[in-house]
């Protein structure tokens, strides 16, 4: 029944492929955008990856290298901070614009879209065991951990270079993304970088347990955390809880429960 319903959901989403670019098409043809490319869009790649072990059909193992490939080419400046769209020309396949949509500007550091990055590489190298995938993780924790606008406890500002640092809104949903990414990352770099990596990710999750974060149970709107940011230039979703904060905040607890359990194994 579920793998059924889900492999036509894998199916539907590869139909946005679009081989002359070698990415799957985010949104549809808008604005200035004849093929727009977020950087959200590494995040479905797991899903593509299942449908490939599950079926064996390489197209969705192709899929998710190319789509990988052209992002990382594309979407990614020198210091490894992403822009949010990248939008191509659907004849010719070339870049016809970079932006931030979601972000304070276009040349800015979106916070929530630097997490997508590091966790769609950080799966990417899991499911194909490619080492570019995992250079790339590591340089965009690398970008994040050392940021001079990473606040001491450890969640972002809704963007890294917001002009109210440091009285910006935090995006508590950018902080989980990159507590699971950085807990899951940690175990395929040597031992020095992955305590570092899990420095930030437990400093991350306890501030996000503390009160300032945490809802008391039945406030909140029955949402786990509070204080996330979907879009602040779309005055969408500014200062709110946010399901997607909810998961990866779990999805982290768990990830780090487990990891201190095989800990407590191997000592």
């Amino acid at each position: 029944g579920y793998n059924e319903v889900l492999l036509t959901g894998a199916q539907s989403l590869i139909t946005r492929f679009r081989p002359e670019i070698g990415c799957i098409q985010s949104w549809n043809s808008r604005r200035q955008w004849q093929c727009p490319v977020i950087i959200d869009n590494m995040m479905n790649l797991e899903f593509l990856m299942w449908a490939f072990r599950k079926t064996g059909d390489s197209t969705y193992y192709k899929i998710c290298v190319s789509h990988s490939d052209t992002t990382m080419k594309n979407h990614f400046r020198p210091d490894y901070s992403s822009w949010h769209v990248v939008s191509y020309d659907t004849i010719t396949g070339r870049v016809e614009v970079k932006q931030t949509h979601q972000g304070y500007s276009d040349e800015s550091a979106w916070a929530r879209g630097q997490a997508w990055g590091l966790y769609g590489y950080t799966v990417m190298y899991r499911e194909t065991g490619l080492e570019r995938y995992l250079d790339q993780a590591k340089n965009i924790a690398g970008f994040l951990i050392n940021h001079p606008n990473l606040p001491a406890d450890g969640i972002p500002y809704w963007d890294f270079n917001a002009p109210d640092i440091p009285n910006a809104l935090r995006d508590a949903s950018a902080g989980a993304i990159m507590a699971s990414a950085l807990i899951e990352l940690s175990g395929y770099v040597d031992n020095e970088t992955g305590a570092k990596y899990l420095e930030v990710a437990e400093k991350q999750l306890r501030t996000l347990a503390s009160p300032e974060y945490l809802a008391r149970p039945g406030e909140n709107g029955n949402f786990i955390l509070k204080h996330s940011v979907g879009s602040l230039p779309g005055k969408s979703e500014v200062d709110v809880p946010l399901t997607y904060a909810d998961y990866y905040f779990v999805e982290a607890l768990l990830r780090y429960r487990n990891l201190l359990e095989k800990q407590k194994v191997q000592n």
